[in-house]
């Protein structure tokens, strides 16, 4: 049953452990689609580059435009997005569009906090624990949820804002 606040049935989302990068960008895919499927309101996804998300696939596009309504916010949050004009052109396409329910920030610099490989939610999170190998944990644990959102609230107190919806060239 859907979290009435979120709007989120994690119950229909994978749990427990993956492996490899096969398995974590189906975990964003299940993910993208549920939050389509059931609209969910709010997310924070977090990575220190994202150059290896599925962001660029036809099907991460077409779940984003069918997520994407008045009342919806994605937080992003990284140490760079250099890579996504190259990597995931869907995905900057649809958020020229739907820059306004987007608030994307860059925490990188001497002394600030190391950007988490994640995905948050109010009733499910994944998280990378070892980026190199692609392994981690999903799931709807309060205790690793809680603890996941103290680390990206750390992160956002010490952002900027970042991924401008155009760039001005001269």
């Amino acid at each position: 049953m859907p979290n009435e606040a979120s709007g989120i049935n994690a119950a229909v989302l994978p749990s427990g452990p993956f492996a490899g990068p096969d398995e974590f960008a189906q975990l964003i895919r299940t993910a993208l689609d549920a939050a389509a499927r059931e609209g969910w309101r709010e997310w924070t996804w977090s990575d220190p580059d994202f150059v290896d998300w599925p962001l660029g696939e036809r099907v991460v596009a077409d779940a984003m435009q069918q997520w994407s309504s008045a009342g919806r916010r994605l937080t992003l949050l990284a140490e760079r997005y250099d890579v996504f004009e190259r990597h995931h052109a869907r995905f900057v396409h649809w958020r020229r569009m739907w820059g306004h329910i987007v608030d994307a920030r860059v925490c990188r610099g001497a002394g600030l906090p190391t950007v988490p490989s994640a995905i948050w939610t109010p009733t499910w999170a994944l998280r990378r624990l070892d980026v190199e190998r692609c392994r981690g944990h999903a799931g709807t644990d309060a205790m690793s949820r809680r603890a996941l959102r103290e680390q990206l609230d750390e992160c956002l107190r010490s952002s900027r804002e970042g991924f401008p919806i155009t760039t001005l060239g001269l």
